[in-house]
């Protein structure tokens, strides 16, 4: 018989759809597990997604967005989440500009340079630090930050008072912290990315007298955008949903109002305190001192609409994979290889 696969019977050469009846009924308690875990997943965030729009959406307003918060008593007088909304996205910002460099470099080093017995051993301790730090709490990241902050020598990056103390808050260490939140996902998505990438690449680009860095900067990263984008893009969801080192390194007060430190204009606002959605929430939430659930519920919508749409993003940048990167060829026609 022909071993070629178009010399090969029907039905050969390939899987068999087989009914459900056929199965034995160890195979169809794990396929119908299966169904009843995914339909399980959709419906729990189906509801999150409905629960919020229903119970958030109605108290949503241009008023409520564009609007500080200030101290009061009652929902009509505390103001609105300008102030909590401004924080989170300079949290976000300020934690994605730490945190991209130290995981594209990280992963370029180990994909391109780790080789060899002692940089084989290095990669495995710095993968292994990264899944330390992907496991570690966020509220134990918090706490450590905030005792390294108030080290003298780096006090100049947090809020001191008046007499001198220094508390480690600010939105600098607040970034610094929630950037070990976002590291891991850019390291991944990049080292993954450069693995994938195929070797003629790296060989044609040697072949022409290049460098390894030049390879790395004009072919291997722009072949990868799409990953270091998509990490990039989980990262920040992790940043926008954090809650304990906002807490913490942030120090929210009563007005969850933004409170800059110093005459610098920038700088003082990034030595300053504040808050964020997550923490805003947690204030006026039942659960808080802050007595207005309409406002939480509404910044809750807000929150999950941010989320939702960063999710959206990196679906659409992964799935559109490297087709909009130059080819080897096309790089070398346009130029600019030094």
């Amino acid at each position: 018989m022909s071993v070629y696969p178009h010399t090969l019977p029907a039905g050969r050469g390939r899987g068999r759809r087989s009914s459900l009846r056929s199965w034995r009924w160890r195979d169809r308690i794990v396929y119908l597990l299966a169904w009843l875990s995914g339909l399980s997943l959709c419906l729990i965030a189906a509801a999150i997604v409905l629960y919020l729009l229903v119970r958030g959406i109605q108290y949503v307003s241009p008023s409520l967005i564009l609007t500080r918060p200030t101290a009061g008593i009652g929902q009509n007088q505390i103001g609105g989440i300008l102030d909590p909304l401004l924080g989170t996205l300079l949290l976000v910002a300020l934690g994605t500009a730490i945190a991209t460099p130290i995981g594209v470099c990280s992963a370029v080093w180990i994909v391109e340079y780790g080789r060899g017995r002692l940089g084989r051993r290095l990669a495995r301790v710095v993968e292994s630090s990264i899944e330390i730090v992907a496991g570690t709490p966020d509220i134990v990241i918090a706490i450590l930050a905030l005792a390294l902050f108030q080290v003298g020598a780096l006090s100049f990056l947090s809020f001191t008072a008046s007499g001198g103390g220094v508390y480690g808050r600010s939105f600098l260490t607040a970034g610094a912290a929630v950037a070990l939140l976002a590291i891991p996902p850019v390291f991944l998505a990049t080292r993954d990315g450069l693995e994938a990438l195929p070797g003629h690449q790296r060989e044609g680009a040697f072949a022409l007298g290049k460098t390894r860095i030049a390879t790395i900067r004009r072919v291997l990263l722009p072949g990868i955008r799409p990953n270091i984008a998509t990490g990039v893009t989980l990262g920040m969801g992790r940043i926008v949903g954090d809650t304990a080192i906002v807490f913490l390194l942030l120090g929210v007060g009563a007005a969850e109002r933004i409170e800059p430190q110093g005459g610098v204009p920038g700088l003082g606002i990034l030595r300053g305190t504040g808050s964020t959605l997550t923490s805003y929430i947690y204030s006026n939430s039942p659960a808080g001192e802050g007595n207005a659930p309409q406002k939480a519920y509404a910044a809750a919508f807000v929150l999950l609409a941010m989320v939702l749409a960063l999710n959206a993003i990196a679906g659409f940048v992964s799935r559109r994979g490297s087709a909009g990167g130059m080819s080897l060829g096309d790089r070398v026609r346009l130029g600019g290889w030094s």
